[in-house]
């Protein structure tokens, strides 16, 4: 990759850190929200953890991950709008003139909504523990080992959907059913061994449920790096899977539709 290719991915960057700097609330109720719904949810947890016998279970261990990881595929928007946006302020077309290729405008969006999901788990995690007592028995490091390859899966979760919605409404729409989903087939919003025998066939079949288990694996079990391998390798092959869905079906040539 070039100097002049750099600049440009560089630029996408810096317009998406102003937007965002000048625009912080979305930011800041994504994150403020999930602590809140963990306070409410944490003596739910409690009860559930130590049914299955995790007897000095505080309920953080639950709901701590659960809320970042169905929160985080919340900025799958995040994705979406930073996209979109160029057709309703009807710059996209300039930027498709633009010496920018169509890998240089993919990659130069997808920068900031990783930062923005890496800095939402180090938050989670660091206000689990100093304001819920959450206790990881495990490896920090294997926490990060999830917790990346996590953050690429929703962003380019988010950059699937671009390529194949027709406006932001659908994307949106699509989007917030996802997450919901997400959370509740990947366990998210319940233990696993609390949801129904019809439901736990389908959870390997969406990333969050990696996600938990690779989470549970370090906080509740001490697991360290080696543990976590095979969810993070899950969620690096669904990573994969929504890059190569971009790839066949993102055209800079498509007019999306903004609003509608």
């Amino acid at each position: 990759m070039g100097d002049g290719s750099l600049g440009r991915i560089a630029a996408l960057v810096r317009q998406d850190c102003r937007l965002l700097v000048r625009d912080p609330a979305p930011l800041i109720i994504r994150t403020v929200m999930p602590l809140l719904i963990m306070s409410f949810m944490q003596p739910l947890f409690r009860a559930a953890l130590r049914a299955d016998d995790v007897r000095d279970a505080n309920g953080a261990e639950q709901s701590v991950p659960g809320m970042a990881v169905m929160f985080l595929f919340f900025l799958v928007n995040v994705v979406g709008f930073a996209m979109f946006r160029e057709h309703g302020w009807n710059t996209w077309d300039r930027l498709r003139v633009s010496p920018a290729r169509p890998f240089e405008l993919v990659t130069g969006r997808l920068v900031v909504p990783l930062a923005v999901a890496l800095v939402q788990l180090t938050v989670f995690f660091g206000a689990g523990g100093t304001l819920f007592g959450l206790r990881v028995r495990g490896s920090y490091l294997a926490l990060a080992v999830v917790g990346v390859p996590l953050a690429a899966c929703v962003v380019m979760v988010g950059m699937a959907l671009v390529a194949l919605c027709r406006s932001i409404a659908q994307l949106s729409v699509i989007a917030n059913l996802l997450a919901l989903l997400f959370a509740g087939l990947g366990g998210a919003l319940t233990p696993q061994s609390v949801l129904p025998d019809w439901v736990r066939p389908l959870a390997p079949g969406v990333p969050s449920y990696w996600a938990m288990r690779g989470f549970s694996t370090v906080i509740l079990d001490g697991g360290g790096i080696g543990a976590v391998l095979l969810p993070a390798g899950v969620l690096c092959a669904f990573t994969a899977g929504f890059t190569v869905v971009t790839l066949v079906f993102f055209r800079t040539g498509h007019r999306k539709l903004s609003w509608s």
